[in-house]
């Protein structure tokens, strides 16, 4: 039977909302910069994640979800700067904030379990 793997599917959705975010900033809000940098980052987070799936040691495996938990770090800095620019409301934030704590606080316990 195949093993669920959270982090994984937590940061593909993500991903998803992250692009139409972006689409929306751009399209609507004609905000190209900072969703250019929110795409980049926000999506890099399940990309590591899922190369982290096929690290070649368990030095790689951590070296992968590293880079994923400061990918996922700095788009949370993306969103909280979206938010104080008027670029997203307070409902709207607070749901895609709640899905970004959510991605740093599994791969920082899979972190902190690996390296035990």
């Amino acid at each position: 039977m195949k093993k669920d793997n959270v982090v994984k599917d937590k940061s593909f959705l993500f991903a998803i909302r992250i692009v139409k975010l972006s689409k929306v900033l751009v399209e609507e809000h004609k905000e190209y910069i900072i969703s250019k940098q929110l795409l980049r980052s926000g999506t890099s987070i399940g990309a590591n994640v899922r190369e982290s799936e096929h690290a070649e040691s368990k030095a790689d495996f951590i070296h992968k979800l590293s880079i994923a938990l400061k990918e996922a770090n700095e788009t949370e800095y993306w969103l909280d700067l979206l938010k104080e620019t008027g670029y997203l409301n307070n409902s709207e934030y607070l749901s895609i904030q709640f899905d970004v704590k959510e991605i740093l606080k599994l791969l920082i316990s899979i972190l902190k379990t690996s390296k035990k």
